[in-house]
């Protein structure tokens, strides 16, 4: 029987809506988190919309003694708003900057200029290497007409990517943030899926908090209700996963939220509630002889897995092939407006050569009015030439992530059959006779 060693972790996670001269009581709600972080002393904190840089430096200002070591990750216009505090020594930082982000003449959304992505820190606790991530997907502005839904399913095809690829030494992996999506959504279910990542809510033994772990609640004062249609109570859309390893257990020992408001304050700390989870990690000694044993059951764990995965990456290929024919349409309908637009220039120009081809002859049209449709139409063509390349860049991710996707569905039917993924460019392999051809065919 395998010997254990445990350490306990506490982890905070919030969402600041930190938009300078924007947000409701930004100074006051930043010095309430400063104070409440110094209180608690969680281990590791992570912070999303800390969209000014100046916030955070004041946060690092306070939390000094609590909290030594921090990071802040930059990207895009304004910056990614993410943010890590933590008692343990940092050793490794990066970010990545997701390839979609919605649009930029959706200014009044504001998610293309914050630059959304995934930091991640690597640092040591005790004597395990842990891989912590933040980060914050884009939002979700209509449940029942979500143009944003292509691009937060490629936020999430990227961000397991990335936690996969850069978490294969780690013996501990946390990522915490605002996911912007309901536990049961597409994008959530991938990520999980994927990646392994359990949830703390459902994974923990005591919770203490909003009903079913929301973090968007009507009781909020800063929560219009109908930003919440057609969920009355609120929604679950901030979370704290995590996953271990081979050598070490996680247990998620207890959960908790705020629940809006905050004693001896008259506003909350956020329009999104914090959330913190206390997890326990169990290094284990392993006897010589049963990891073999251990990697056979995750391997038969895995198969169980396999044909889920498959119908979850189907469905999210779906999702991402109906971006593709959208940003297809808005494409060809730039490219037409430009036409448009380039025949109304050349149209004018011929309008303007009047005067030269027929000597004497006076100008149809007044200056003023000439010179007005002018920059129109230079107007109409730079646009339309900007967006057309902005259309191009949406399509090239899409279709890479698309790619991306049917060639995982290809080698997880490849386990299901139970053949190894490389095989010899000359091997050759023929059905039983009588057998036709798996159904788990990939497609192209």
């Amino acid at each position: 029987m395998a010997n254990t060693d445990s350490v306990s972790v506490r982890v905070f996670s919030l969402n600041c809506w930190g938009i300078r001269y924007l947000s409701k009581h930004c100074p006051q709600r930043y010095a309430m988190i400063g104070d409440m972080l110094c209180k608690e002393e969680h281990d590791l904190v992570l912070l999303q919309e800390v969209w000014s840089e100046k916030d955070y430096l004041s946060l690092k200002k306070k939390l000094a003694y609590s909290h030594p070591h921090s990071h802040y990750f930059k990207s895009g216009v304004i910056g990614s708003g993410l943010a890590i505090f933590s008692k343990h020594r940092i050793h490794d930082t990066f970010v990545y900057r997701y390839s979609l982000n919605g649009y930029p003449y959706m200014a009044h959304h504001g998610d293309w200029f914050g630059g959304k992505a995934v930091g991640m820190a690597v640092l040591n606790i005790g004597k395990l290497t842990a891989n912590v991530y933040v980060t914050h997907l884009h939002a979700e502005y209509s449940r029942e007409k979500d143009s944003y839904l292509p691009h937060r399913m490629v936020q999430s095809w990227e961000l397991q990517q990335f936690i996969r690829h850069t978490s294969a030494g780690a013996d501990v992996v946390i990522l915490g943030g605002d996911l912007n999506m309901h536990p049961q959504d597409l994008g959530n279910r991938l990520l999980r899926a994927y990646t392994g990542l359990r949830d703390s809510y459902l994974e923990t033994a005591k919770f203490d908090g909003c009903e079913d772990g929301m973090t968007l609640i009507a009781d909020n004062p800063f929560i219009s209700k109908k930003e919440l249609v057609p969920f009355e109570k609120g929604i679950r859309i901030d979370y704290i996963l995590f996953k271990g390893s081979s050598k070490v257990d996680i247990h998620c020992d207890s959960m908790s939220t705020t629940k809006g408001s905050v004693p001896d304050h008259a506003f909350p700390y956020s329009d999104h509630e914090a959330l913190t989870a206390e997890l326990r990690l169990d290094t284990l000694h392993t006897p010589t002889g049963t990891g073999s044993d251990r990697q056979s059951k995750d391997q038969e764990c895995d198969a169980g897995k396999g044909a889920e995965l498959v119908d979850i990456l189907t469905e999210a290929r779906t999702e991402v092939k109906v971006g593709l024919h959208c940003a297809e349409r808005m494409r060809y309908t730039a490219t037409r407006t430009g036409v448009m637009g380039l025949a109304l220039l050349i149209l004018e120009l011929a309008i303007a050569a009047v005067p030269w081809l027929a000597l004497g002859a006076e100008q149809p049209f007044p200056r003023t009015s000439f010179y007005l449709l002018a920059a129109l139409c230079f107007a109409i063509l730079l646009t339309t030439f900007l967006l057309y390349i902005f259309y191009t860049m949406e399509l090239k991710s899409l279709q890479g992530a698309e790619d991306q996707m049917r060639l995982a569905i290809g080698s997880l039917q490849e386990k299901l059959r139970g053949f190894p993924l490389a095989q010899p460019h000359n091997a050759q392999w023929k059905l039983p006779e009588g057998q036709e051809h798996s159904a788990f065919e990939p497609e192209e």
